[in-house]
C-alpha cells in the first residue's frame, strides 16, 4: 500500500476534529473543496472509506474512527519531534495556531503580531477569529485568547494587551435628541437597542452595576447582526443604542456621531489573556510567543 501524504493526514484530524468540513477550513484559512480533495486522497490512497458525507452531516466510519485514535497521539509525537530541532536554531520556525475572540483579531493582536513576526521570520501564524468557546487542543490549535471568566482551571494564562477593557453603551445624537438619555438602566428596556448575535446563536444580555447594585436588561431593537461594522453604521444613523467594547467605538465617541450613555454603569474589567494548556509539549512557536508577551509592555 502506498505511504499516506502527511498533509492528507493533517487534514483528516482536522476535518474530525472541527466536525466538518466548512468549520475547519475558515480555521485553516483555506477552502473546504481543498479538505475535501485531501480526504479523497487519503481514502484512495487507504482504499478504504473514513467519512460518510452527505449535505447536511458526516459521520466517521469505523475505519475512520480508529484511525482517527491513533491518528492524533501519532501526529502529536512527529509534531514535537520536528519541533525538537527548534532547540538548535537561534530562532524557531513553524506554524503556530490562534483562536481568538472577534475583538481581540480586530483591535488588539494586529500590532503584536506585526512586531512578533518581525521578530521571527521563520514563524507562521494562522488565526481564527471565534466568539465561540470551544477546547483549543481537541480543535487543533495551540492556543486561544479568552477573558479570566472563561478560562479553564488547568490552563496556563499569560495577560495579553490591554490589562483593562470596557463595555460601552451608546447613541447618536440624533437618536437621543427624539429619544431621550436613559439615566437609570431599567430605562434601557424602553429604548431601540442594537443587537450582536454571536456565531452561537447567542445575543447576550445587558449588564450594569453600580456600587453594588446588579441591573440586567435584556435588549429589544430593530436589527440584530454578527456583524459589528454594520451595528455601529445603524447607530450612527440613529437606528437605536449600540452596546459592545469601548474600542470598536472609540473614534465614532471622539468625533461626536456617538454619545456615551450610562458611563457610571459601566465599570472596566480584566483584558484577555492567551492560554494553553499545562499538560502537552509547549512547540518552540508557541514558546516564542509567549516569551514575547511577557516582554511586551502592558497598558
Amino acid at each position: 500500500m502506498p505511504t499516506p501524504n502527511y498533509d492528507d493526514l493533517d487534514a483528516f484530524t482536522a476535518i474530525v476534529r472541527a466536525g466538518g468540513f466548512r468549520t475547519a477550513a475558515a480555521r485553516r484559512g483555506v477552502s473546504a473543496s481543498a479538505l475535501s480533495e485531501a480526504l479523497r486522497r487519503l481514502e484512495a490512497t487507504l482504499g478504504v472509506r473514513l467519512i460518510n458525507r452527505t449535505t447536511r452531516a458526516m459521520t466517521l466510519t469505523d475505519a475512520g474512527a480508529q484511525l482517527f485514535e491513533r491518528l492524533v497521539p501519532a501526529l502529536g509525537e512527529v509534531s514535537a519531534a520536528l519541533d525538537a530541532v527548534n532547540s538548535f536554531r537561534d530562532s524557531p520556525v513553524g506554524t503556530l495556531r490562534l483562536n481568538v475572540p472577534t475583538i481581540v483579531a480586530r483591535v488588539i493582536l494586529p500590532p503584536l503580531v506585526a512586531r512578533f513576526l518581525r521578530e521571527h521570520p521563520g514563524i507562521t501564524m494562522e488565526v481564527s477569529a471565534d466568539d465561540t468557546f470551544i477546547d483549543v487542543l481537541v480543535a487543533g490549535f495551540d492556543a486561544g485568547v479568552r477573558y479570566d471568566e472563561r478560562l479553564e482551571r488547568d490552563m496556563i494564562a499569560v495577560p495579553l494587551g490591554p490589562r483593562q477593557q470596557r463595555f460601552v453603551l451608546a447613541g447618536a445624537p440624533s437618536y437621543l435628541e427624539k429619544h431621550g438619555r436613559p439615566i437609570h438602566p431599567s430605562e434601557v428596556i424602553d429604548h431601540a437597542v442594537i443587537r450582536h448575535r454571536f456565531a452561537s446563536g447567542v445575543s447576550h444580555q445587558l449588564e450594569f452595576e453600580k456600587n453594588g447594585e446588579i441591573v440586567r436588561v435584556v435588549p429589544q431593537g430593530p436589527l440584530v447582526s454578527n456583524a459589528i461594522e454594520l451595528e455601529i453604521a445603524a447607530a450612527i444613523e440613529g437606528l437605536g443604542l449600540i452596546a459592545t467594547f469601548e474600542d470598536f467605538l472609540a473614534p465614532h465617541l471622539a468625533s461626536g456621531n456617538l454619545e456615551g450613555v450610562l458611563d457610571d454603569w459601566l465599570p472596566p474589567f480584566s483584558g484577555p489573556f492567551l492560554y494553553y494548556h499545562s499538560r502537552r509539549h509547549m512547540p518552540g512557536p508557541l514558546r516564542a510567543f509567549v516569551d514575547f508577551l511577557k516582554r511586551a509592555p502592558k497598558t
